[in-house]
């Protein structure tokens, strides 16, 4: 039903007459980020997303991988119809479950029109929400609720210090051009306690998670590609994230990165301290296409190699936002030993992605 509400409102503003172009909000370096107003909503940008990953454990000590991520998209075009039923704001959610035991990625996604309080994302905090999935802060707990047709998240995630700040002051380039950029904050060592349904009753879980808050109007170049993208967990309380852009005709477009160590002092790293080397890949027996599952991540003449969980572990969105991508649990090792715990996201090897 969703997705036939979403497919019938693309038409409507197809066929709707004399319709003008939204001018989007643009992204600007010197803006300070202010909390708790920049958790919420901010509906004048393009796009703009609140994900979160991380790693569970079951009382049995299994390890699980968690994701659960609300995008929110503008509408291009103005409309003066007063009907609640104008698609100015789509709600997307992507939520999956990595269990090795199972073999591979639980995953659902739903698609809304924000309207008549049944989806949308509030301005004042983080609080996003399509039926009865719902991503919202409650103090400095991001609470999460999942229920899928073969698994459910009931998740709290507790922050334990203030947002990291991405790039210059939250101002995060993706580009050589001003305009390419976002508002990009992240929310590192999030502790996690809550409960799993996966088809054997309700399970106990704890972990660790990463949440990051993303907002932007000109993400992705026209000679851009896609993105690998990584957020770890490192032992010690302190925090990696590390992102390259791919160019379409092959190589690097930009590139960028933060350490943080446990105390909150972070290093900023720009286009040419960071470097990603794949170790391995894996071709899907459902799409064909084939990601770097193992990779070799540099920053600032640091080097960490992401092993995943499982190979497996690809989402199929074609029916929401249009993607087929690989977000995994990972585990980052130096010379066989583990120090820390994240994700990896892989995007643009089906096709060079579009925002």
């Amino acid at each position: 039903m969703r997705r036939r509400e979403f497919l019938a409102a693309g038409a409507a503003l197809a066929l709707a007459p004399a319709l003008d172009e939204v001018r989007y909000a643009e992204v600007v370096p010197g803006t300070a980020l202010v909390f708790p107003r920049d958790h919420g909503a901010h509906p004048a940008f393009r796009t703009e997303w609140w994900y979160v990953t991380g790693w569970l454990a079951t009382a049995g000590g299994a390890p699980l991988g968690f994701q659960a991520t609300f995008f929110r998209s503008r509408t291009p075009w103005k409309t003066g119809n007063p009907s609640e039923f104008t698609p100015r704001q789509i709600l997307f959610a992507h939520a999956a479950l990595a269990d090795p035991g199972y073999g591979r990625l639980r995953h659902a996604e739903r698609t809304a029109r924000s309207a008549l309080g049944l989806a949308g994302a509030s301005e004042t905090t983080t609080d996003a929400w399509i039926d009865d999935w719902r991503l919202a802060l409650e103090g400095e707990t991001y609470r999460v609720r999942i229920a899928a047709s073969d698994f459910a998240l009931e998740l709290a995630c507790t922050a334990h210090g203030p947002a990291l700040l991405q790039g210059e002051g939250g101002y995060s380039r993706k580009g050589p051009r001003p305009g390419e950029a976002s508002y990009y904050y992240s929310r590192p060592q999030l502790a996690v306690r809550g409960a799993i349904e996966r088809g054997r009753g309700r399970e106990a879980v704890t972990g660790t998670a990463w949440l990051d808050h993303e907002w932007s109007s000109h993400y992705l170049a026209p000679e851009a590609a896609g993105w690998d993208w990584c957020g770890i967990n490192l032992e010690g309380g302190g925090a990696l994230m590390a992102f390259r852009i791919r160019a379409k005709t092959g190589g690097v477009y930009y590139a960028g990165g933060t350490l943080a160590a446990a105390n909150g002092r972070a290093r900023k790293f720009g286009p040419n301290e960071i470097a990603f080397a794949p170790l391995r890949t894996w071709r899907s027996p459902s799409t064909g296409v084939e990601y770097p599952v193992a990779m070799r991540v540099s920053a600032g003449g640091q080097s960490w190699d992401l092993e995943p969980l499982m190979d497996d572990q690809e989402l199929d969105a074609r029916l929401g936002t249009g993607a087929i991508y690989w977000e995994g649990a990972a585990r980052a090792m130096r010379v066989g030993r583990e120090l820390g715990r994240g994700y990896l996201e892989l995007t643009g090897y089906w096709r060079p992605l579009e925002m």
